[in-house]
């Protein structure tokens, strides 16, 4: 009704780069005066951030507008990301409170017009669920790179996202700067292709650099291409105390003629000494990746070549995704697509492999100590995330969110590990 506060939801579908893109949404609502409420909580307007990597992605993201637009309330939906760039005629065609907009730097003002048009007021300060955005967690996405030039056969993002462009070094810098200030103690570099970082003064290397250099505690890469890591980024990676030892490796496939087929440019022999020079310069270093399960031609050999290489990598964390046509791409038109039932098994093998390893590489961790990074605190159990991106658990009274505490850690459980303070 006129004159009652207005109320804003964003949901996130996909990667990082999504999620601190509906961020840096939220965070421009906030800042207009307009409450922002948690995702599930009834809203006068929804925002519904897309992706839309695959068909199956495609279909979730169809799914959360519909969900949306049965709401409570009967918001109003503005939809954006990927999936608004591919396929905007489609969505909006879902119902007429939709509204597409594919920039995201529009979205903002978007829905400020609808709470206007509305008669809403902005009053955050009286609004139950009001929030701030991602600058009062303990660990914050920050975008630094957008599109990406690879072209692999299964990948529709470079036509929604386009070419490779970087944030100005100097705004990343400042954004740093100004979260560390905030009591912000980690943050995640994040990019559609963030090895392809490049903004005339600084590559990768150089902005990892720069960044940990504002005093920020500990810094991460969200993902980073097996052919962009080069000894140069490692190196310096490894000489940095402020990086944490965990690098996010996409490996895709094991099988060498898979891998061709999907256009990653790289064999399994070279991704293994890509993974074997960061681990020799980075000691105690996690490595964790994606896998395709299923993709257009794979054989059971082909998927059995791609489970040996996997244990032998010994992943601290495998993402397993089965194989989602995905219409405009090399692969949606390819010969002997494997069968719907075959890429589920195929993919229930894969996440059994890799949850042995994770329980195997957890086990091994058992007695050793680590400084963990509390980001919530429930009673007196605190939880948090320790260098090497394992999720513990430990009691303790005092322990508040932000706070870098030491634990043992004491075992290993469906939670995560569990640890003890040292005192």
């Amino acid at each position: 009704m006129p004159g009652s506060v207005a109320r804003v939801a964003v949901r996130t579908l996909g990667c990082k780069v999504n999620r601190a893109e509906s961020e840096a949404i939220a965070g421009a609502i906030v800042a207009a005066g307009v409450c922002v409420v948690a995702p599930d909580t009834e809203a006068d307007v929804v925002v519904v951030n897309t992706c839309t990597v695959t068909g199956e992605a495609d279909a979730k993201a169809r799914k959360e507008v519909r969900r949306a637009l049965d709401a409570p309330g009967r918001p109003a939906v503005v939809v954006t990301g990927c999936l608004a760039a591919i396929d905007p005629h489609e969505l909006a065609h879902m119902g007429e409170r939709v509204i597409v907009e594919a920039d995201k730097s529009r979205v903002a003002g978007r829905v400020l017009a609808l709470v206007a048009e509305a008669g809403r007021d902005r009053r955050t300060s009286t609004a139950a669920g009001a929030r701030a955005p991602g600058v009062f967690r303990t660990r914050v996405d920050v975008k630094v790179q957008d599109g990406c030039d690879h072209r692999c056969a299964y990948c529709i993002v470079p036509d929604a996202r386009g070419a490779p462009a970087s944030v100005p070094l100097r705004d990343v810098i400042a954004r740093v700067a100004a979260l560390a200030d905030s009591g912000v103690r980690e943050v995640v570099l994040t990019g559609i292709n963030l090895g392809r970082y490049a903004d005339g003064v600084a590559d990768l290397t150089e902005l990892v650099a720069q960044v940990a250099a504002t005093g920020i505690a500990r810094v991460r890469l969200s993902s980073i291409e097996p052919l962009d890591l080069t000894d140069r980024l490692v190196t310096m990676l490894a000489a940095t105390p402020a990086v944490m030892p965990h690098l996010h490796v996409p490996l895709q496939s094991g099988s060498d003629r898979i891998l061709a087929s999907m256009r990653r440019g790289y064999d399994s022999a070279a991704y293994a000494a890509l993974v074997a020079r960061a681990r020799a310069a980075m000691p105690g270093l996690a490595v964790t990746t994606d896998v395709i399960a299923g993709f257009p031609g794979e054989t059971e050999a082909d998927h059995r070549t791609s489970l040996e290489f996997a244990g032998a990598c010994g992943f601290a964390r495998m993402h397993v995704f089965r194989y989602s046509l995905r219409k405009g791409t090399p692969a949606a038109a390819m010969a002997c697509q494997v069968a719907p039932a075959t890429r589920a098994a195929r993919a229930g093998e894969l996440r059994g492999l890799g949850a042995a390893m994770e329980s195997g590489r957890a086990a091994g961790r058992v007695g050793e100590v680590a400084d963990v990074l509390v980001e919530r605190v429930e009673g007196q159990v605190a939880v948090g995330t320790s260098e090497d991106h394992l999720r513990v658990t430990f009691g303790s009274a005092l322990a508040r969110a932000g706070d870098v505490v030491r634990v043992v850690l004491t075992g290993w459980g469906a939670g995560g590990m569990r640890g003890e303070p040292l005192v």
